[in-house]
């Protein structure tokens, strides 16, 4: 499985944007898929995930409420809409996603196997 993010860029605090990661294999729900976010000299983090069996999701407590993850399988594709955009959620995003992930494990970057290259996200002021 390849994975590519994309439809960053730059933006106002307070828009929205919308991240793809399409997968050029079959990412049916037999896999976690997670976004990730890498700000300027901090860790890698979780930010959202689709479970692994299904449409059941988690996020990050910094973005519950303002961002949404989705997919459309028949497109091999799953989104970030993010709403209500702030300062600190510039970051680097990367989409990752695992096959055998299990709950317990699902915000922990170095559990997913396949990863995007990741797509710049500036929210300014």
């Amino acid at each position: 499985v390849q994975l590519q993010a994309s439809g960053g860029g730059l933006v106002q605090a307070g828009g929205s944007l919308r991240l793809s990661c399409a997968a050029s294999g079959r990412i049916s729900n037999n896999y976690a898929v997670g976004w990730f976010r890498q700000a300027p000299g901090k860790e890698r983090e979780f930010v959202a995930a689709f479970k692994r069996g299904g449409g059941s999701t988690l996020y990050a407590d910094s973005v519950k409420g303002r961002f949404t993850i989705s997919r459309d399988n028949a497109k091999n594709t799953v989104y970030l809409q993010m709403n209500s955009l702030k300062l600190e959620d510039t970051a680097v995003y990367y989409c990752a996603a695992d096959r055998n992930i299990i709950l317990s494990q699902i915000t922990r970057k170095s559990e997913y196997d396949y990863w995007g290259q990741g797509t710049l996200v500036t929210v300014s002021s």
